[in-house]
């Protein structure tokens, strides 16, 4: 994935400011910045349902929202996008016919959702009603969802938010076996700077700016920090500092 000058305008407002950068293949890149930074309006313009885009951002090959990447890119929203009223399998039956309509493929789509289900770790509540389920196994249907079809690109806004430590630990040993096995590519969001040490790549974001791209180790290296928290503060604080130079220089 690479962007160029990608823009983004909400009415008055500019939330993303001619962002430039590259998501590697086959690995985890963390997409790290306080709440309102831009990290989901950056998310829905990689999976092409962002309005009013400028600016050059091309996915697996292709300009963003074209309609072959339909089934190459997974993507899991911020709130749960799951029926309550379906059992977990009736979900992903579901969305599964969406993505591989036809009886042809009727066998195809059973031993995918049978694969997404188990990927998740939800196998014993496979029966269960998505309105009967906590927050975070709600989560990990959506994922589900997303995983049908081994998509090449999974695009997650802040999959981890309100989980136990145990279930974040599960779902980033996930994101890693499906980086290392099935050589997918994922862009992971967060507010929570801990997690940037679980990912191979880093694109810090700050007011619709994108701060740093680079790895873990090369943040800190750069910085003197001895954390990739401590790395973004120091970059919040250049940032400010160059921006009150600019300002005194006019």
């Amino acid at each position: 994935m690479h962007a160029a000058g990608l823009t983004v305008v909400r009415g008055p407002r500019t939330v993303l400011r001619g962002l430039g950068f590259t998501v590697p293949r086959g690995q985890i890149t963390g997409l790290l910045g306080p709440s309102g930074c831009g990290k989901s309006t950056l998310m829905r313009a990689i999976v092409g349902t962002q309005a009013k885009v400028s600016g050059t951002l091309d996915v697996l090959g292709r300009p963003a929202g074209h309609p072959t990447l339909r089934t190459r890119v997974g993507y899991v929203t911020q709130s749960p996008s799951v029926y309550d009223d379906l059992t977990v399998r009736q979900n992903l039956d579901y969305f599964a016919a969406i993505l591989d309509p036809g009886r042809a493929a009727a066998g195809r789509r059973r031993d995918d959702v049978t694969r997404a289900i188990a990927d998740v770790d939800l196998t014993s509540h496979t029966d269960a009603l998505a309105g009967n389920l906590s927050g975070g196994q709600r989560g990990r249907v959506s994922l589900a969802v997303a995983l049908l079809g081994t998509p090449e690109l999974l695009v997650l806004d802040e999959p981890t938010v309100g989980l136990d430590p145990v279930l974040r630990r599960d779902l980033w040993n996930l994101f890693h076996h499906l980086a290392a096995t099935r050589g997918a590519t994922l862009l992971v969001s967060s507010h929570v700077m801990d997690e940037a040490e679980r990912c191979h790549r880093l694109l810090l974001m700050r007011e619709g700016e994108i701060l740093a791209d680079d790895t873990p180790d090369a943040l800190r290296t750069r910085t003197g920090a001895d954390t990739v928290e401590a790395a973004f503060l120091h970059l919040v604080d250049e940032a400010v500092a160059a921006g009150r130079t600019k300002e005194s220089a006019r």
